[in-house]
């Protein structure tokens, strides 16, 4: 229940980063690109904002200037309040008791937030002790893992640092520090777009119960519609730095008013779409289902063609790790802890097929891409690919297998290297395995460049990745997989960091794709509505094991394990918002 006063306010904000203020020639600025544009909201206590828009559009800009946290040259102009006192006015020592103690801040990559020189115990008590500096460090500790373990990391794991641990168990993390103050408001970019559906709804079902027995605002920055519908009371739409459109959830989805709302929710509409006889309550969205399933792709709800052999056969895979203590525990402990990250996986990919990987962050998605591609060696089982077992090739005859199956990676802006252009990034591939000579490769590249959709070639040619916006870095990343023109691409969460404009364009290219270029690809994702969009079947994994495999459909519509029951209860759907 929220109270009258204000708690949050933004008055007619607008800011510009130093790069995109240009000077005329007398030295005053001539044309300034505002990245947020007189934008103006305020939040009461107790109240959950959603802002939502696709990426690019000044929603992270907006929550880094809501905890000073802009570059030190950034043009801002109109006011930012909380509780009564403008925050663009705080001294560095107020500021300092601000940032946590009133306003914590989720980031989207926890890597920002994360020492990785530091554990998360060592996180966790310095963040405590620099604010509550009273505390023991026992008290601190107690109190550290009582917050670690409600976002589910459990004790266990306080020594480890965060490269031991999954992106999304390190957003786990990340959102435990921005809990452990018992902030006033926060402000969460992208919280949960690592994290599977479960923890998803455990998190936000916290932040939201905070919220009401806490009287904490919750301003939520996220391209995910039905997440927004699911856990916020307002929204906001944020289109080229302005709002267009705000107001309550439920009205903004069922009566969207601006041009923009609109195609913004039917593109998220697009993807969680199923045909008649799966949609149940949902049927009325059947009509936004996607022509390009019967053009370019076999549909999950008819059953696949049986191959004679399978393109990729793993079996029995298993992926151990032991957490090694220091000396003293290692000499002396009989037990040593074993982390079973894959533990027994055994599954079949066809010719052509996709086969979706889907399951909580930390049950070992990434973990068996990584160990079928031999970046790391298994514990024990065997994989093979085009009839060739990999586990006993040597590195150079690995290196040559990987021009046939390839990766694309989650994030990417790290994968792509920052300081080479696009067209080095793209043709890196042919040079390393001897494909091309540099004429020839930069005929390939421009070629590839029109393929994925960077028009003209000639424009993206010479860019950096800075230069371009994250769904622009995934056609990038997805032209340097294809370049080697592989059989079998490896996707790891590909477009979980996108708005759902960009999703779609994405997903539907990756069709295209697969049929110019006769692919197949190994789907991973914790999305369910892209798992069901966009794959054949699917194969549900909990705790380094397989629990469920089937046809997409028979998934959705019948599970069978109470896991892939918890999974599809746990999932926010826009249907349940716009009816």
């Amino acid at each position: 229940m929220t109270n009258d006063k204000v708690l949050f306010d933004v008055e007619n904000l607008r800011v510009a980063y130093p790069s995109y203020q240009s000077a005329s020639v007398d030295g005053e600025s001539s044309s300034i690109s505002w990245a947020v544009d007189d934008v103006s909201f305020s939040l009461k206590s107790g109240e959950r904002l959603g802002l939502v828009g696709e990426s690019g559009c000044g929603k992270s800009t907006l929550g880094r200037a809501a905890m000073r946290l802009l570059p030190p040259d950034s043009q801002v102009e109109g006011n930012i309040r909380f509780e009564g006192e403008s925050v663009l006015d705080l001294t560095p020592a107020q500021l300092r008791r601000f940032r946590g103690e009133a306003v914590a801040l989720i980031f989207q990559d926890p890597m920002t937030r994360l020492d990785p020189l530091m554990t998360i115990g060592d996180h966790c008590v310095e963040t405590l002790k620099a604010h509550q500096s009273h505390l023991s460090r026992r008290q601190a500790k107690e109190k550290a893992i009582e917050t670690l373990e409600a976002v589910k990391i459990p004790a266990n794991r306080w020594s480890q640092y965060p490269h031991e641990f999954s992106g999304g168990m390190r957003q786990r993390v990340a959102i435990a520090l921005a809990l452990l103050l018992n902030p006033k408001l926060i402000v969460a970019d992208e919280p949960t777009t690592s994290l599977d559906v479960t923890v998803s709804a455990q998190i936000l079902e916290e932040l939201t119960r905070l919220c009401r027995e806490r009287d904490m605002a919750l301003l939520l920055i996220s391209h995910d519609l039905a997440m927004v519908g699911e856990y916020c009371d307002l929204m906001a739409v944020m289109y080229a730095g302005k709002i267009v459109e705000s107001g309550s959830t439920k009205s903004i989805l069922q009566h969207p008013q601006h041009e923009y709302t609109r195609s913004l929710l039917q593109a998220a509409l697009h993807i969680q779409a199923v045909s008649d006889d799966e949609a149940g309550d949902s049927g009325n969205f059947s009509t936004h289902s996607s022509l390009l399933k019967t053009q370019n792709s076999p549909s999950p709800q008819s059953p696949l063609p049986s191959p004679q052999s399978p393109i990729l056969l793993v079996k029995d895979l298993k992926q151990h790790y032991t957490l090694e203590g220091n000396f003293i525990e290692q000499l002396f402990s009989k037990n040593i802890p074993v982390i079973k990250a894959v533990d027994g996986v055994s599954l079949e990919l066809y010719p052509g097929e996709i086969l979706g990987l889907v399951g909580e962050s930390g049950c070992g998605k990434s973990t068996l891409s990584r160990t079928i591609l031999q970046l790391r060696k298994p514990t024990s089982g065997k994989v093979e690919f085009l009839g060739e077992e990999l586990t006993n090739l040597s590195r150079e005859s690995m290196r040559l297998t990987r021009r046939q199956i390839q990766m694309i990676f989650q994030d990417p802006h790290a994968c792509l290297n920052p300081r080479m252009t696009v067209e080095q990034s793209i043709a890196d591939p042919l040079f390393i395995h001897k494909l091309a000579e540099p004429g020839e490769a930069k005929k390939q590249v421009m070629q590839m460049l029109e393929r994925v959709g960077l028009t003209p070639a000639s424009e993206y040619y010479n860019r950096y990745p800075s230069g371009l916006s994250g769904g622009q870095q995934q056609r990038v990343a997805i032209a340097r997989a294809l370049i080697t023109r592989p059989k079998l691409i490896i996707c790891d969460e590909p477009v979980s960091m996108l708005d759902a404009h960009v999703q779609t364009q994405v997903l539907e290219l990756m069709l295209e794709l697969k049929r110019d270029f006769d692919l197949t690809y190994l789907f991973i994702t914790h999305d369910l509505s892209v798992a069901r969009f966009f794959c054949d079947r699917i194969a549900v994994m909990n705790a380094g094991r397989i629990v469920e495999l089937g046809n997409t459909r028979d998934i959705f519509t019948n599970p069978q394990h109470l896991y892939t029951q918890t999974l599809l209860q746990a999932a926010p759907l826009l249907a349940r918002s716009t009816n």
